[in-house]
């Protein structure tokens, strides 16, 4: 349902929020999450731009978050980077699916996009933090 871009950039900010480095740069973030580089810095330069990041110039430079993390939920990002227009599609691919003509999915397809909005708009990244601190790392695939 997200585009890869939405994905990578979720990636890179709960890495972010979850890795403990004074600045992140786009070669460390595209060696540690096998992201292609050119498109590394595009999202970065995305992010930066949607206020989520900034950079920090010079020679030790790299990025940094641009606001407390819990200010940043994950909805926040897909919202910037995508939209919510790919949860309003029908599920099934049928080009006219509402409630007056619903697909067999319809029903079913509403309440669970409702629990994962629900999700994505309750969870900030800080919340993400304070996950890998439990135990659970979210990033332990990803080295």
């Amino acid at each position: 349902m997200l585009s890869k871009t939405s994905e990578y950039s979720l990636k890179i900010l709960s890495f972010m929020a979850t890795e403990d480095y004074p600045q992140y740069t786009a070669k460390l973030l595209y060696e540690k999450l096998d992201i292609p580089h050119s498109y590394t810095a595009r999202i970065m330069s995305k992010l930066a731009k949607n206020g989520f990041v900034k950079s920090l110039r010079g020679r030790k430079g790299g990025f940094v978050f641009a606001k407390d993390i819990r200010s940043i939920y994950l909805s926040d990002i897909i919202s910037a980077i995508d939209g919510f227009e790919s949860f309003d599609k029908c599920l099934l691919g049928r080009y006219q699916c509402d409630l007056e003509n619903p697909c067999p999915m319809h029903e079913i397809w509403a309440e669970t996009r409702k629990k994962i909005i629900d999700t994505l708009t309750g969870t900030s990244l800080a919340d993400l933090q304070k996950t890998k601190i439990k135990g659970l790392d979210i990033n332990k695939n990803d080295r």
